[in-house]
């Protein structure tokens, strides 16, 4: 089923290899669950056309897909969930056996949502046990459980294309998620990027996965041409409407024309007049105003050949696409955004080839030469479908990064629409002459990163200085030598919070633990270390649990086992999990009293109001009725004293605020003249926030992993705010997310607040 030229797991040492493979699976499954907490049970059954499939049944299928081709094929003592999931959550295995029609997949109301659940928790754990026992049981398994991490991926992607129908077909249209605030940054222009053809290689030859119908790589002969720089735009799309272009059968494919008129479409999948004339656009984030510099997406290949042929171009074919995106590492607005819509290019050069939106060719769903499916049932993934489907590629917002490869081919039926699928023109170029050598001896692809947490981090570079104004996320100052000296920071004499936060919650601690009562649970959002919990735990009435949230998971378990040794009586649990998403606490803490979210160290001035906003709403989510909120929230006060602590006289914070320059320089390979940044910080006062920046000294260019970021003298890259608040601001923002002001403590000079909040 993949392609690889030795389908053993490769690379420096097996066991690295096999040990990453592992921690992919639980990493997919994790992902899974994620993106299917935000929904109820009722909306997890609804099928709302034949092609979308219930949340429920994805859930399920991928479940499934692990128990038929690893556990009952390589684990003899396996036990079946169910002898009947087989028929319910096969999709279209013929060799399996008979199956449930997929039309109907939403009349399945049993089994329970519950059950599924349990069903995927008893498939980990068999499977678990197999990848504990099968070090050395051969290719078949480590092959075959990346393949079933890659294909459970894909139906991540379905699960939010499929729910995106199903809550545009609610009348009340509900948002699968709140709205997430966004630059107005965009770049309107575009240019055409031109290539002289000749003798080229496409397909996937390499030794990392693929899907077998990447390869085999062969050569193929292209004329000059040239792709467009970015995606077409809701803008430009509206021109063709405006222009007639849904009227015009002159326009259209004989087969387009009959959809078309068929389905009665005059504008993209989700669009809507509004009844003052303007349109608008139906996201997971609910209705909004149609973007018009976004790239135009949910359009079928008819639309999006039609439109070519109005605007005078064509679509590109694979070839003349994967020769342009090859010397580009996959990065970009992926599903890791949690964007789940376009957004409008940035920057300069190529962009958006990756994310964003699927790209529509102009070729054919057809096997390469020399492909062979492989045997058995497994053999049926791709080989079957190539017929009557049209070849995407470049992925979209809702792919999840380190899926897609430059070979990458993704295939529809030139009707289907409810997936993120766009538009990128092309055009012959015969001004130029056929290249020799052959393209595909001076460009490489460049490698993903194998490691997820990397791989995170250069898609965040690369969508971060594609912007305008250039940023990148303050999460990526810590590795370990930002945390040594963030820790450094905090000591510094110009820099008050943090000892002056921890005075506060030496004095505050008896009154607190007095408020929360016998046996509450503290629940920490980012607890890095645990060291400031132990100011209130000393204090408080046998507490009943700790529960530590952080996304670093060997830090977690490490501080979680140093907790454990100074308080043995107490019960902590840890979360490995990004805190900003939804936290489900465990069922057993509904035996004890009080439930407190703990969140000091003012880490809420570091997110934007409405993300604070949203943050502090999941956490009254958390403790539910009648629980608590302590947080830690810096003040305002006179800006000298505030850019002072960002700006210490030792340079520790400009090393600090530069280490993400050494990251990428270290980490991504990233041509960086670390010399050519300085680090500036200033207090904002109209937005209330300390900026930090990175100032670029000179015209430079970066090169990171093939992508290239022109800097001028003075552009800056904006790296971290940090907001700060008075006393009624933040009660304010607490209160419109559900909790009710209790005490808030204060230091003499009122330069740090500590507050405690009750649940309404």
């Amino acid at each position: 089923m993949t392609h690889r030229s030795d389908p053993r797991p490769t690379g420096p040492s097996p066991t690295s290899e096999i040990q990453r493979l592992a921690a992919q699976f639980r990493a997919v499954r994790r992902r899974t669950l994620d993106l299917a907490e935000p929904l109820g049970a009722e909306d997890q059954c609804i099928q709302s056309m034949p092609d979308v499939s219930p949340t429920k049944w994805h859930l399920a299928h991928t479940t499934w897909f692990f128990e038929e081709f690893i556990l009952k094929a390589l684990a003899g003592d396996y036990e079946e969930f169910d002898p009947d999931f087989g028929f319910l959550f096969n999709s279209y295995y013929e060799q399996v056996g008979p199956r449930h029609d997929r039309p109907k997949r939403g009349l399945l109301s049993r089994p329970p949502l519950h059950e599924v659940l349990r069903y995927r928790a008893h498939v980990e754990t068999a499977l678990e046990r197999l990848l504990a026992e099968g070090r050395d049981a051969g290719a078949q398994l480590w092959e075959l459980l990346e393949l079933g991490c890659h294909h459970e991926q894909q139906h991540q992607e379905l699960l939010l294309t499929d729910i995106k129908h199903v809550l545009s077909c609610n009348p009340l249209k509900p948002a699968y998620q709140a709205p997430r605030p966004r630059d107005a940054s965009r770049t309107r222009t575009w240019d055409w990027i031109e290539r002289p053809g000749g003798l080229v290689e496409i397909g996937h030859g390499g030794d990392d996965f693929a899907f077998d119908c990447e390869g085999p790589r062969h050569k193929v002969w292209l004329e000059p041409f040239k792709l467009a720089s970015r995606p077409v735009t809701n803008g430009e799309f509206l021109a063709f409407i405006q222009d007639g272009g849904y009227e015009r059968a002159e326009l259209w494919l004989s087969d387009g024309w009959s959809a078309c008129r068929r389905h009665g479409w005059d504008a993209p999948l989700y669009w809507e007049r509004a009844a003052d004339g303007d349109w608008r656009i139906f996201t997971l984030a609910g209705r909004r105003p149609l973007d018009p510099d976004a790239p135009v997406c949910h359009v079928s290949y008819f639309e999006a050949d039609a439109y070519a042929r109005w605007a005078g171009r064509r679509l590109p074919t694979e070839a003349e696409w994967e020769v342009v995106a090859t010397p580009l590492t996959p990065a970009g607005n992926f599903a890791g955004s949690r964007e789940y819509h376009p957004v409008p290019a940035r920057g300069e050069g190529l962009r958006q080839v990756y994310g964003d939106v699927w790209e529509w060719t102009a070729s054919a769903y057809r096997p390469y030469p020399g492909f062979k499916p492989a045997a058995g049932a497994v053999g049926e993934y791709n080989g079957k479908f190539m017929s009557g489907q049209m070849i995407l590629r470049g992925g979209s917002c809702a792919t999840p990064e380190g899926h897609v490869r430059p070979t990458y081919r993704n295939f529809f039926y030139p009707a289907d629409r409810w997936q993120f699928t766009g538009i990128r023109l092309a055009d012959d170029c015969p001004r130029l002459s056929v290249q020799a050598p052959p393209l595909a001896e001076t460009e490489e692809a460049q490698d993903l990163p194998a490691d997820p947490s990397t791989l995170a981090f250069l898609n965040d570079v690369v969508v971060g200085l594609s912007d305008t104004p250039k940023s990148l996320p303050a999460k990526w100052f810590y590795d370990e030598t930002g945390a040594r000296l963030f820790e450094a920071i905090c000591d510094l004499p110009e820099y008050y919070p943090a000892r002056t936060e921890t005075r506060i919650l030496e004095q505050a601690a008896p009154e607190l633990a007095e408020a929360l009562g016998r046996q509450p649970v503290l629940v920490e959002y980012g607890s890095g270390s645990m060291s400031k919990v132990r100011h209130l735990l000393d204090n408080f009435d046998t507490p009943y649990a700790f529960v530590a949230i952080d996304i670093s998971g060997e830090q977690l378990k490490q501080a979680a086992r140093d907790l454990e040794t100074a308080y043995p009586a107490l019960r902590v649990h840890t979360i490995a999990k990004d805190f900003t998403k939804p936290i489900s606490l465990p069922n057993w803490l509904q035996e004890a009293g009080r439930r407190c979210a703990f969140f000091p160290g003012s880490t809420i001035g570091n997110f934007d109001p409405l993300e604070a906003g949203l943050l502090l709403k999941r956490m009254r989510e958390a403790v539910g009725d009648g629980g608590a909120l302590i947080i830690g929230v810096d003040l305002k006060k006179e800006k000298a004293r505030l850019e002072a602590a960002y700006n210490d006289a030792a340079g520790v914070t400009a090393r600090f605020n530069k280490n993400v320059l050494v990251r990428i320089k270290r980490d991504l390979a990233g041509d960086v003249d670390l010399e050519a940044f300085q680090h500036q910080a200033w207090f904002n006062e109209t937005a209330g926030r300390i900026e930090m920046h990175l100032r670029s000294g000179s015209r430079q260019t970066l090169t990171v992993a093939g992508h290239q970021f022109h800097f001028e003298p003075g552009e800056t890259i904006h790296t971290e705010n940090s907001y700060k608040f008075t006393v009624s601001e933040f009660q304010a923002l607490a209160r419109d997310a559900g909790f009710r002001p209790a005490r808030t403590w204060t230091d003499s000079e009122e330069l740090f607040s500590v507050h405690l909040f009750d649940a309404d």
